[in-house]
């Protein structure tokens, strides 16, 4: 009985420790964090439903992890339902191995407040990615699923010095 106790208590903590690193963001933050980045960024809109967006994710990890010295962050933006946060997000991310990436649940339901403050032709539709550079100036933005290739030919042209 005890033992099991103690499997309980620990796997609550456990629940607890993983919720917590999924970050409650409403989109003037995370405007904010854009303007202000000294760094490349990779903002991945997802959720935890979307096929095609559980489709890219790895490779959008392991192409941002080839380019680490270069200082990419990708940031996953969860467009899930207010009552998945924090605890299913949480769990599909551990479950899916995206603890790498910056883990972030939109708190905003109304996609025509939303989507024009990321891109003016965003929609809404998922996966739908931003790739930005402040220090080169680039920014590009896909409102929909991408290859490895491509994601790797973005992150190229994201990290090449701005032309005069």
């Amino acid at each position: 009985m005890r033992i099991f106790l103690i499997l309980a208590l620990c796997s609550g903590l456990m629940t607890t420790a993983c919720a917590q690193n999924v970050q409650k963001m409403r989109i003037t933050e995370l405007q904010d964090y854009i303007a202000h980045s000294d760094h490349p960024l990779i903002i991945s809109f997802w959720a935890t439903f979307c096929a095609p967006c559980n489709k890219e994710i790895p490779y959008f990890q392991s192409t941002v992890a080839a380019n680490a010295k270069e200082g990419v962050e990708l940031i996953l933006v969860s467009l899930d339902l207010p009552d998945y946060f924090p605890g299913k997000i949480a769990t599909f991310v551990k479950d899916h191995d995206y603890q790498k990436s910056r883990i972030v649940w939109l708190a905003e339901t109304d996609a025509d407040y939303f989507c024009p403050k990321v891109d003016a032709r965003w929609t809404g539709g998922i996966p739908s990615s931003l790739f930005i550079n402040n220090r080169t100036h680039y920014r590009r933005f896909f409102d929909r699923q991408l290859t490895e290739p491509q994601v790797a030919l973005e992150i190229k042209k994201m990290l090449a010095p701005a032309a005069n």
